[in-house]
């Protein structure tokens, strides 16, 4: 089939389904979308709650418990340790299939009804406190989002194979690390971003195998550079005795100009290495993958984002999670020895699972939520592989002549993501809000739900700005004080990024800033996160060219330090990147960039 353009029926904004796209399914037999990528994964990610936590007592043990779901939810929720036992009948909560009634209907009849995890996390191979979501396993971690194999690792997302690390995002197999943004195997580093193989670098942006660089951009193999200019080993080191990163105010000056002057030098079009046919940013290893981001090990995917443990083959439309999955759609935070999973969230292990919401180790299920080591169910009741086929088959024609029909008039028929208004949780609990961000009004024209964020009172001991500026003139005293965040006692009257106010320091935390001589955060860990995901691009892509002019960039600020295959002659590389035109950074080309950090 030839491709198409079609007009979302959300945004009614034009997009292209190209003809590999209905190839892929056709291949999986679901009808093509109605929804543009941008507005499936909108939809996809308003069913994920990744970070809002609340205090609430389990239903089952009646013990305290923190869950992703607020004490006045309508389902029961259990904390992880009940919920993965055997002290409930998961198979006393089938229902039968009525087709006089939309299926959706009866779905959320069922979300009502069986006992949610508080927490989704790998309760079996986790060791230590409960402060998770979303995570593999884990030791001995605190407040950690989406991660895996993670230990003695706090207040990080988006982390996969770190040691000792704190306020980190987006990185793999850091160690002794702090506030690192998109790095790789680093070690013994600070307040960086976009790094490889690194070890005992600050305030640096841009480089690859460098070791004892302090305020740096754009290096690769380099040792003892500070701001760019190479130092002895003895030399270095004075250099950088002079900056005192114990202090916080230092360290806001070392940081703020990080950000400025990485502004000066060119950045590559697109993130990634040992890729064959891609488009999109921060994709490893992966070949004919399109429009996806972060993505390891990915073959013949489309539309995916955060599939970070490889291998994963055609998935579309399908993220946050990976490891050993094939033919994933429209589903997410699914993963781990998946195949064939359709309009799915928080599954692991298994095959042929359709709208199924925390399901493990199943094959053959619809429309079933939090089941464990079943086959052939259908809303939780079981049936032989015979019934199984015949009714899956008469619960699809009927979601096709008895469609769903949404508050704002959109239809919804085999083949859609769960529609946005039956989500559990709501709009601005949901990582939705950081990549789709809206109003509470904009929220309610949509058909989001939307939760009113209570007010706080802790109890505040400690104003941020009464907290000593080196972490020389600390105490153990620190774990005794409720401390202010500076946002949320801003004189604007607070931020929008689910600011709490105040918060405390832990043991172990302050081990880590007495040892490593960093100071202690203003900012409450959700406000902290909020500030390090201002550096993250957009999952969107814009075609442009390469902004090299042959002796440096088209806007003059940038000179470059070698000539290039295209000599004096403006660079015509074309490509599709993160960074929109009307952005200031310095855009290169692949060929272009090399030449420059070479």
């Amino acid at each position: 089939m030839n491709s198409e353009t079609c007009q979302c029926r959300n945004c009614k904004q034009n997009f292209t389904i190209e003809s590999e796209d209905f190839a892929f399914y056709e291949k999986i037999k679901v009808p093509s979308p109605t929804f543009c990528p941008d507005c499936r994964l909108q939809r996809r990610l308003s069913y994920k709650n990744e970070r809002t936590l609340y205090k609430r007592q389990c239903d089952l043990c009646g013990n305290d418990s923190i869950s992703i779901f607020p004490p006045d939810a309508v389902f029961p929720v259990y904390c992880p340790t009940c919920w993965y036992s055997d002290k409930w009948d998961r198979t006393i909560y089938g229902q039968e299939y009525d087709p006089n009634k939309n299926f959706f209907v009866q779905y959320k009849e069922l979300v009502n009804r069986v006992p949610k995890c508080g927490l989704y996390i790998d309760l079996p191979r986790t060791v230590g406190d409960h402060y998770l979501n979303l995570t593999g396993p884990m030791k001995n971690c605190y407040l950690m989002f989406l991660a895996e194999d993670c230990e003695e690792c706090m207040f990080s997302s988006s982390t996969f194979g770190c040691k000792n690390s704190l306020d980190c995002y987006k990185n793999t197999s850091a160690n002794n690390s702090y506030e690192l943004f998109s790095c790789y195997n680093c070690y013994n580093c600070a307040w960086s971003m976009d790094m490889a193989n690194c070890v005992n670098v600050y305030f640096s942006t841009g480089m690859v195998n460098c070791s004892d660089c302090f305020g740096c951009n754009n290096l690769t193999s380099k040792k003892y550079h500070v701001f760019n200019k190479p130092y002895s080993r003895e030399d270095y080191f004075k250099e950088i005795a002079r900056y005192d990163m114990g202090s916080h105010r230092i360290v806001e000056g070392h940081k703020k100009n990080r950000v400025e002057s990485a502004m000066k030098y060119p950045k590559r079009y697109m993130y990634g290495y040992q890729n064959d046919n891609v488009s999109g940013n921060d994709l490893y290893q992966c070949k004919n993958v399109k429009k996806s981001f972060e993505v390891i090990g990915g073959q013949d995917n489309k539309y995916c984002h955060v599939v970070n443990m490889p291998p994963s083959d055609h998935c579309y439309d399908y993220g946050d999670w990976g490891n050993s999955v094939s033919y994933m759609y429209e589903s997410v935070n699914c993963g781990e020895n998946m195949s064939n999973i359709k309009f799915c969230y928080a599954c692991w292990v298994g095959q042929n699972q359709e709208y199924c919401d925390v399901v493990i180790n199943c094959n053959d299920v619809f429309g079933c939520v939090s089941l464990r080591n079943q086959k052939y169910c259908i809303l939780n009741k079981q049936y032989s592989p015979e019934e199984y086929a015949k009714l899956r088959a008469r619960v699809i024609e009927d979601m096709n002549n008895n469609p769903y029909l949404d508050k704002r008039g959109r239809v919804y028929k085999y083949g859609e993501f769960f529609p946005a208004e039956l989500s559990v949780y709501s709009y601005n609990e949901t990582i939705a809000q950081e990549y789709f961000p809206i109003t509470e009004e904009e929220a309610g024209l949509q058909g989001y739900p939307w939760h009113k964020v209570e007010e706080k009172d802790y109890g505040i001991t400690l104003p941020a700005e009464k907290l000593p500026d080196n972490i020389k003139e600390v105490d153990e005293g620190i774990m005794e004080e409720v401390i202010g965040c500076a946002h949320g006692v801003s004189p604007a009257g607070g931020c929008d990024h689910h600011c709490s106010t105040a918060f405390k320091i832990i043991p172990s935390e302050y081990e880590f800033y007495k040892r490593f001589n960093y100071p202690i955060p203003r900012l409450c860990p959700n406000c902290r996160h909020a500030e390090r995901v201002k550096f993250r691009n957009p999952l969107k892509l814009w075609p442009r060219g390469c902004q090299c002019s042959g002796h440096g960039s088209s806007d003059g600020v940038y000179q470059n330090t070698v000539s290039h295959q295209h000599g004096a002659e403006s660079c015509l590389n074309k490509f599709e990147t993160s960074y929109s035109p009307e952005r200031p950074e310095i855009i290169y080309c692949e060929e272009c960039y090399q030449r420059e950090v070479s």
